[in-house]
């Protein structure tokens, strides 16, 4: 007879079961850290890239469709693009070593139609492209359509070249906002704006509490796009030989739109094919080897450049934001500059700093802290600010305090002012989604600052103080370091958008010009003759990244807001979504940061 088994005691059961769960973790465990090895060693192997031959009459290929930002992507970022961009400061670095290269005759600039970069990149740009030009060297264009900016950019060329087929989208700067009040309305949304009262011309807010521009916020526009018009203009009159005036005729009658319109009005040279652009290339320029400028700036980045002292250059793009960025996050993260602040200024190799913001602003404690950052830096050594596209509201406070500012005429900058977003859901919530809240509390305003219903009175002050509070500590910020009264600052201020072009006049900025400009300053201002760029924040490995992605927890994707979208979506239905698309990346900055906002009065969107 077999002799039965016992069975197991509860205690040894529990015991196998707590063996089986610590061996599955165990091997799971292993298995993700040998999977995050293997990616890490593959993904490394693909940034890891051999010298490009740069043989004897190379032309550039300037794909404008392939520069993005101010820093060139790396790690995962630039591994899992779908193409390899080039940041713009590695891009102009490229084009003014290839003005001294005698391998390279010229370059090929390549427009896409609708590039990534704007008006003050562009502008940047053309600077760099001047300067190649002056050189001796050629610079050719080639399109089968071109956006305005790319025309801008175009026109310095010896020859411009368009599809027969294509297109000059040449009509004029116009600018349209999208205001929400009266889809929040239908929802039952309220919008509660809290601004200074003298903060006219800060009209972020104003896309949800109007359903129009406000007569300041309609000033302001008309003044920058009017300024960004005038530069774009006279730079392409001076470049085709042309008068301002004749230029704006052929904006306003669109008599240079289509191909045949555009050779005949003299804004392109040839209409061709892209195969017959190598011929030009060969022919006219002995043209030999077409080299994308991403593959030439890897060469020039590699070149090892054995001066002892450095220029620390710290990239501020994005939103501003409190704490540090994690994974593939990306913006002005507040601890993060403030710690390359002290990095570069505690570096005995690092003489002067040059700090490059492209920024529309954002949290106002991210921006005191970073603005308190360049004050002590600046005790150390100099600091020198250059200005991208944006510079403004909190990309603005930060700049104020340095030795120079910097910024290119179409540079958008300014708009010193701050307010605060609290919405009203209540309604939303009781009549169109059926929730009801209900509260209980200890004093008389522990509710009063809740997302369902209006603010109570005395919060209502609270915030209107703190926002007249922090104006005055900007304003007086600014005064300061712009050696200025506050009288004289706040009549500029206000939350007024400039331009580059005519902040300059008004004291905001020192002087027009790129970061090669803001680079000159900061090596004269520190004596130096020689020097070598150490680049901040720091990049972070590929390892640093991967871990830090996989370490975010996903709980914020459940959150009011991705719920009240969903729910909002399922009662419009699919005509609106475009539209609450639109909506959501606009509330999604107000709506997840805490406090005050110094951020720009309106998104600027790229058609």
């Amino acid at each position: 007879m077999e002799k039965q088994k016992k069975p197991l005691s509860f205690g040894m059961t529990m015991l196998a079961s707590a063996l089986g769960i610590v061996i599955v973790s165990v091997l799971g465990g292993l298995i993700t850290f040998i999977s995050m090895i293997v990616m890490v060693a593959m993904l490394g192997s693909m940034d890891k890239e051999s010298a490009v031959v740069v043989k004897n009459g190379t032309f550039l290929t300037v794909d404008l469709a392939k520069i993005s930002g101010d820093r060139t992507a790396t790690g995962l970022q630039a591994s899992f693009s779908d193409t390899k961009t080039i940041g713009l400061i590695d891009a102009e670095n490229a084009i003014r070593a290839a003005a001294k290269d005698d391998k390279v005759a010229g370059i090929l600039l390549k427009g896409c139609g609708n590039p990534a970069i704007s008006w003050g990149s562009l502008t940047e740009l053309r600077s760099a492209l001047e300067d190649f030009r002056e050189s001796g060297k050629s610079v050719v264009a080639y399109a089968t359509s071109y956006s305005q900016g790319e025309y801008y950019l175009a026109s310095l060329s010896d020859r411009i070249c368009l599809h027969p087929s294509g297109m000059v989208d040449f009509r004029g700067m116009g600018a349209e906002v999208m205001y929400y009040k009266d889809l929040l309305d239908k929802l039952g949304v309220e919008m509660q704006l809290i601004r200074p009262e003298s903060c006219s011309y800060k009209s972020a807010g104003e896309v949800y509490t109007l359903n129009h521009m406000s007569d300041a916020n309609r000033e302001q526009i008309r003044a920058y796009i009017a300024s960004i018009w005038r530069t774009a203009t006279e730079s392409i009159a001076a470049s085709r030989g042309m008068d301002v005036e004749k230029i704006n005729a052929i904006a306003d009658d669109l008599s240079g739109f289509m191909a045949d319109g555009a050779k005949e009005n003299r804004l392109v040279d040839i209409l061709c094919f892209e195969e017959d652009v190598r011929t030009i290339l060969k022919e006219m320029y002995a043209g030999k080897q077409l080299l994308p400028l991403e593959k030439y700036a890897s060469n020039v980045k590699k070149t090892p450049n054995k001066a002892k002292e450095s220029i620390a250059v710290i990239y501020a793009q994005g939103n501003v934001m409190d704490g540090s960025s994690k994974g593939f996050n990306e913006g002005v993260f507040g601890d993060d500059i403030v710690k390359a602040l002290k990095q570069a200024a505690k570096d005995d190799d690092v003489k002067a700093i040059v700090l490059r913001v492209n920024s529309p602003g954002g949290q106002a404690t991210a921006s005191e802290s970073m603005t308190h950052a360049v004050i002590a830096a600046r005790e150390k050594k100099p600091v020198i600010v250059s200005m991208g596209d944006l510079a403004a509201s909190a990309g603005y406070e930060m700049s104020c305090m340095a030795d120079v500012i910097v910024a290119q005429p179409t540079t958008i900058t300014g708009s010193i002012g701050v307010f605060g977003t609290i919405p009203n859901v209540g309604k939303l919530m009781r009549q169109k989604l059926g929730l009801n809240t209900d509260t209980v509390s200890t004093n008389r305003n522990a509710n009063g600052l809740t997302i369902f219903r209006p603010l109570s009175p005395t919060a209502k002050a609270m915030w209107t103080k703190n926002v007249e509070d922090f104006y005055k500590i900007f304003v007086g910020r600014v005064a300061e370091g712009r050696h200025m009264t506050y009288d004289e600052v706040h009549q500029i201020a206000r939350g007024r958008v400039w331009t580059g072009a005519d902040a300059i006049g008004i004291g905001l900025v020192d002087t027009l010009g790129g970061i090669d400009l803001a680079l000159n300053i900061a090596a004269e201002k520190a004596g130096l003759s020689d020097y070598k760029v150490k680049e901040f924040p720091k990049e972070k490995d590929t390892w640093t990244q991967l871990s830090e992605l996989l370490g975010e927890s996903s709980d914020d994707d459940l959150n009011l807001l991705a719920k009240m979208r969903l729910a909002v979506k399922w009662r419009i239905g699919g005509g609106e979504w475009k539209v609450l698309d639109r909506m959501e990346q606009d509330l999604l900055f107000v709506t997840e940061s805490e406090g005050l906002q110094a951020r720009l009065p309106f998104v600027i969107v790229k058609d």
